[in-house]
């Protein structure tokens, strides 16, 4: 029997992405960002999340698609990454669902622009979605976490 997964949905234009809800710390409204120099272009600064210094990454920029002007609907999802919590910039977060271990497949090398590396994988659900899993390890390289852990001193 396949393990269930439970996951937050959200959307960068027209895709559905989930990460794991254990690695999700908070769901929050955007709020204003403290640009921070000398930063990649999607790194787009940090923000004081109940007095912790948050760096907040642009998925968008991070995955190499179009930036769009935040909606009322944009996000910023905090995760856990290893030691630190890093913000994720996203379109929407849609909702939380079940998938199971067994639904998810390996990506092809590219899911709508973005590479196979950062994706975990493709979990198909009952309601006929396709999901793009993402591996968060991999959005955030090892590189960008010293930038970041850096920042936040």
């Amino acid at each position: 029997m396949a393990e269930d997964i439970k996951v937050i949905v959200f959307s960068l234009g027209e895709e559905e992405y989930g990460i794991e809800v254990e690695k999700v710390k908070t769901v929050e409204r955007l709020m204003p960002i403290t640009r921070v120099p000398k930063t990649p272009p999607f790194i787009k600064g940090v923000v004081n999340l109940r007095g912790v210094v948050v760096p907040v990454i642009d998925l968008r920029g991070r995955f190499g698609l179009a930036e769009t002007e935040a909606t009322e609907a944009t996000r910023i999802i905090v995760v856990n990454s290893g030691e630190m919590e890093v913000g994720f910039i996203v379109d929407r977060a849609n909702d939380v669902t079940d998938i199971g271990s067994d639904q998810i497949e390996l990506p092809p090398e590219v899911v709508g622009g973005i590479q196979a590396k950062y994706l975990r994988g493709v979990a198909k659900t009952e309601g006929g979605r396709l999901l793009v899993m993402l591996n968060l390890s991999e959005v955030l390289n090892k590189s960008e976490l010293v930038q970041l852990e850096q920042m936040e001193a």
